[in-house]
C-alpha cells in the first residue's frame, strides 16, 4: 500500500493477470511429465479393458461361430457306433443269428424259435447320411449368419466409439475441473490479499470495520468454492476411472484444457456423413438382409428334401469272434404334406422382419436428428465461447478500475466485492465454454459416426 493509502497494484492486478499464466505454465510443465496421462492413452485403455468391449468381442466371436457352424449342414454326417448286447428276446435272437451268419437248421425249431437261449452280439456299425438338396434352406442360412456375423462387427465399431465418446467426456471433465481448482486456488489467493488491504485500511482509518468483515466473508466463500471445486475434480477423476476399467489410475496433473478452434461443415454433408459411417446404422441394415435370408430359409422348409444314407454293420457272437456284414444305402425325398408348423414359422420370421425394417427406418431419423442436434450444440458452443472471452475482458477491465476507485476512496466494498463475483463468474463462464465447446464437436463426431481413437486426439 502506498502513502495514498491506494491498495497496491501488484497484489490485485498483476497478481490475477500473471497469477493465472504462471498457473497454466505449471501446469503445461507438469503434463509432460511422464506421469501425465495423455487422451489416446486413456482411450487405448478403455478399448481394452472395458468390459463392454469385452461383451463386444465375445459377440463377434459368437457371430464368427455361428457362420462356421451354418456351413456344417453342407457337410455329410458320419457316425461310428461300438453296441454289446446280449437278450433272450425271440426277434432279437433270430435277427441276431441272421446278422451274425450264424443261422442253422435247428433254429428254425419250434421251441428254439419261442424260448431262445440267451444271446450275445458284438455290433460295429459306421452310419452316413447326406442332404443332397433342402430347396436352397441351407445357402439362405449360410448367408443369414455371413450378415449376422459382420453386422456384429460393426456393432463392435459402435460399442468402441461409445467406449470412445465416454473416455473424451470424461477426460475433458478432468480437465475442466483441474482447471476450476486452479481458478479457486487463484481467488482464495487474491481474497486473502483483499483482506490483507482492507486490514491495513481500517488500520489507517481509510476503511471501517464492516469492510474488514465484508472481506472476510468473501474469503470463507472462496475457501468453500475451492473445497467444492477440488471435490469436483475427484468426482471426475473417479468418472474418468470408471469410463476407462481401471480402478486403481492415480490422479496426476494433466495438460490444462485450451480452446479450440474446429472446422465447421454444412448440415447437409454431416447428415450424408453419417448414414454412410455410422456403424450401428450399417449393422442394422445388415441384421435386416439376416432377417430377409431367415424368412427365405423357412420358406425352403416347404420344398422337398432330398437326403442320401447308408449303413455298414458287422455282427459277432463274442469280441473276438468271426461274424457276418452287412450294408444298405438309400436316397429319400421326403415333402411335409401338413406343413402347419412350417407357416407358423414364416408368419415369425416375417414379422421379425418387418420389426427389423421399422427399426431400420425409426433409426435412420433418429440418426439425423442426433447430427441436427449436435450440429446446432456446435454451433452455439463457438458463439459461447466468443461471446464468453468478451465478457472477460469486459469483467477483468471492470474489476481494475473499481479497485482503482475503492484505492481511491470512491468506491464501497460492496462494489469491489461485486466486481469481483462478477471477474470470477466470468472466468468460471469462460472455461465452462471452452469445455463446452471441446464436447460439442466432440457429440458431432460422435453423432457422425467419426469418432475414432485418432479423432479424438484434434480434443487434446
Amino acid at each position: 500500500m502506498d502513502k495514498a493509502g491506494k491498495l497496491s497494484r501488484p497484489n490485485f492486478v498483476r497478481a490475477r493477470f500473471l497469477g493465472l499464466v504462471l498457473l497454466t505454465l505449471v501446469d503445461g510443465i507438469a503434463a509432460t511429465g511422464q506421469g501425465a496421462l495423455k487422451l489416446r492413452d486413456a482411450i487405448e485403455t478403455a478399448l481394452g479393458k472395458s468390459p463392454d468391449a469385452a461383451i463386444a468381442r465375445a459377440g463377434n466371436r459368437e457371430a464368427d461361430a455361428g457362420a462356421v457352424l451354418s456351413r456344417t449342414a453342407l457337410l455329410p454326417q458320419l457316425s461310428f457306433i461300438e453296441d454289446i448286447s446280449r437278450g433272450n428276446d425271440p426277434v432279437y435272437v433270430f435277427g441276431s443269428r441272421l446278422r451274425q451268419r450264424q443261422f442253422t437248421q435247428a433254429d428254425f425249431a419250434i421251441d428254439a424259435l419261442n424260448h431262445p437261449d440267451p444271446l450275445g452280439d458284438f455290433s460295429t456299425r459306421l452310419s452316413g447320411s447326406w442332404v443332397a438338396f433342402d430347396s436352397f434352406k441351407t445357402q439362405r442360412e449360410i448367408r443369414r449368419a455371413d450378415s449376422l456375423k459382420q453386422s456384429a462387427q460393426l456393432s463392435g465399431k459402435a460399442v468402441d466409439q461409445q467406449i470412445v465418446f465416454r473416455v473424451v467426456t470424461a477426460y475433458q471433465s478432468v480437465l475442466f475441473a483441474q482447471r476450476e481448482v486452479d481458478v479457486a486456488e487463484h481467488e482464495q489467493e487474491t481474497a486473502a490479499a483483499l483482506l490483507t488491504s482492507v486490514d491495513d485500511h481500517v488500520k489507517a482509518g481509510l476503511a471501517v470495520e464492516s469492510d474488514r468483515m465484508s472481506a472476510q466473508v468473501n474469503g470463507a466463500a472462496r475457501k468453500q468454492e475451492l473445497i467444492a471445486a477440488q471435490g469436483d475434480l475427484e468426482l471426475a477423476w473417479a468418472q474418468l476411472r470408471e469410463a476407462m476399467g481401471v480402478a486403481d489410475l492415480q490422479a496426476s496433473d494433466l495438460k490444462p484444457i485450451e480452446p479450440h478452434t474446429f472446422p465447421q461443415l454444412p448440415l447437409e454433408q454431416e447428415i450424408e456423413t453419417a448414414s454412410k459411417s455410422r456403424p450401428d446404422i450399417s449393422a442394422l441394415a445388415l441384421a435386416r438382409s439376416a432377417q430377409a435370408s431367415a424368412v427365405g430359409a423357412a420358406r425352403s422348409e416347404f420344398g422337398p428334401r432330398i437326403s442320401t444314407y447308408g449303413n455298414w454293420e458287422e455282427d459277432r457272437g463274442s469280441l473276438g469272434a468271426s461274424g457276418g456284414s452287412n450294408w444298405v444305402a438309400g436316397v429319400q425325398i421326403s415333402i411335409d404334406i401338413l406343413p402347419l408348423g412350417k407357416r407358423a414359422q414364416v408368419a415369425r420370421e416375417t414379422a421379425a422382419q418387418q420389426r427389423i425394417e421399422a427399426q431400420f427406418a425409426a433409426s435412420q431419423l433418429h440418426v439425423r436428428l442426433e447430427v441436427n442436434q449436435a450440429h446446432i450444440h456446435r454451433q452455439t458452443a463457438a458463439l459461447s465461447l466468443e461471446t464468453a472471452q468478451v465478457a472477460v475482458d469486459q469483467a477483468t477491465e471492470s474489476l481494475r478500475i473499481v479497485r482503482n476507485r475503492y484505492g481511491a476512496g470512491l468506491a464501497t466494498i460492496t462494489d469491489l466485492l461485486r466486481a469481483e463475483d462478477a471477474e470470477r463468474q466470468s472466468q468460471s463462464n469462460y472455461w465452462h465454454a471452452v469445455y463446452g465447446n471441446t464436447m460439442a464437436y466432440a457429440e458431432l463426431l460422435y453423432a457422425t459416426g467419426t469418432l475414432t481413437p485418432d479423432a479424438a486426439e484434434e480434443l487434446q
